[in-house]
């Protein structure tokens, strides 16, 4: 695992839409917020790690020369890093393993996304293969219809239980939001409210996707050393993975999903985790679609398979219920791509030092960041915990 290494600086924007910033301010606005976070200079820094989406969402095919003055990397070592919507994990992992390798002490880690400026359905498409894949998903949320359809019968789950956990998490996850002042799309809805949205692609409705968001994150990564000269609280990586699948969609099993199933066990492998519901403490799962989370819970060990919507239906994965999951509100509120799975490592962090203020879950020790990413090939976790 190589040296110890702690998250010692935190920095977001508020996410939304940004019309009233450039891009590379957005990006400033992180950088100087984790920077004061960690009470250190731009000049302590060693080197940074940058990532966006798809150079395409962009329109701009390097952003971390154009960033570079935003991102106070002129004369440093600097490198980019994207893998779609796992952009943020492995922006995470690779900080990360630049200090546990010994290579740097400290490293800032940015991800963001400008997703009004661009056509974000359109880049989307274009990680699929253009002549037969493409067509067929039209988009993320075809790929994610056809996993949630092909979940429900796979385990012969009652169509109407699978709505209604559904609609519980989105009324769950958009009240949460507004406790979170980073947070995007905030309404109090009910679960009919959630049913009756207009259908997207089926199952899915309205408010069980995503928005569009703008906004950026940074976290500062350090080693032991330095994270104790330095002081203050620090989130301590306790464990990380990051596994893939076949890049054809029908070429592997999206519900009992290897990548997801593999990444949980090899980072519950390093953190020491033997019953993940009852030993974390609180998890951040990459949600873009309500029915993906909860196929997530199951893939993670928090449900047995097929079991997910009683437990969903019953609080366990409420703020106050056994293992709060995504009490900032999640993507499903938030989802500046290239910094979205980055803001769930910074909300694992925040929730491990304390510093989570009103969505704070009390005596959160041990926290799970995930990301999911590629067309639905990639899944990379990080575990974060209170103590080294």
């Amino acid at each position: 695992m190589g040296r110890p290494v702690a998250i010692i600086g935190i920095g977001q924007t508020k996410h939304g839409r940004r019309n009233d910033v450039t891009y590379p301010d957005l990006v400033r606005e992180a950088v100087i917020a984790a920077l004061k976070d960690a009470g250190i200079t731009p000049d302590d820094i060693d080197g940074v790690v940058s990532g966006t989406m798809p150079s395409m969402m962009e329109g701009v095919a390097l952003t971390h020369f154009y960033f570079a003055d935003a991102l106070r990397s002129v004369g440093k070592p600097i490198l980019k890093t994207e893998t779609c919507g796992t952009t943020g994990i492995s922006l995470a992992q690779t900080g990360y393993y630049w200090v546990a390798s010994g290579m740097a002490d400290l490293v800032l880690v940015v991800g963001s996304e400008k997703m009004h400026e661009g056509d974000s359905q359109a880049t989307m498409s274009t990680v699929a293969d253009p002549f037969w894949f493409r067509y067929f998903i039209a988009g993320a949320p075809g790929v994610f219809s056809m996993q949630a359809q092909e979940w429900t019968a796979r385990y012969k789950i009652d169509e109407d239980k699978v709505r209604d956990a559904a609609a519980r998490v989105s009324v769950d996850h958009h009240k949460d939001a507004f406790d979170n002042p980073c947070a995007h799309i905030k309404v109090d809805i009910s679960m009919d409210d959630v049913k009756e949205s207009r259908l997207i692609v089926y199952p899915i409705r309205l408010w069980d996707v995503c928005p569009n968001s703008d906004g950026a994150c940074a976290l500062i990564f350090a080693s032991a050393e330095k994270a104790k000269k330095i002081g203050g609280k620090s989130a301590w990586v306790k464990g990380l993975s990051f596994c893939g699948d076949e890049y054809w969609y029908g070429d592997s099993d999206k519900v009992h999903w290897e990548c997801a199933i593999q990444a949980a066990k090899e980072a519950y492998n390093m953190a020491g985790i033997k019953n993940p519901r009852k030993d974390l403490d609180v998890a951040e799962i990459y949600n873009p679609f309500t029915f993906i989370e909860l196929l997530h819970y199951e893939c993670f060990g928090f449900s047995d398979f097929g079991k997910a919507c009683d437990d969903t239906l019953n609080g366990v994965f409420a703020r106050g219920g056994e293992l709060p999951c995504d009490p900032s509100g999640g993507v499903l509120c938030t989802n500046p791509i290239g910094a979205t799975a980055l803001v769930r490592v910074a909300e694992a962090a925040l929730q491990v030092t304390g510093k989570a203020g009103a969505h704070q879950i009390d005596g959160a020790k041990l926290a799970l960041a995930h990301g999911l990413g590629g067309a639905s090939e990639f899944n990379g976790l990080m575990i974060l915990g209170s103590k080294m």
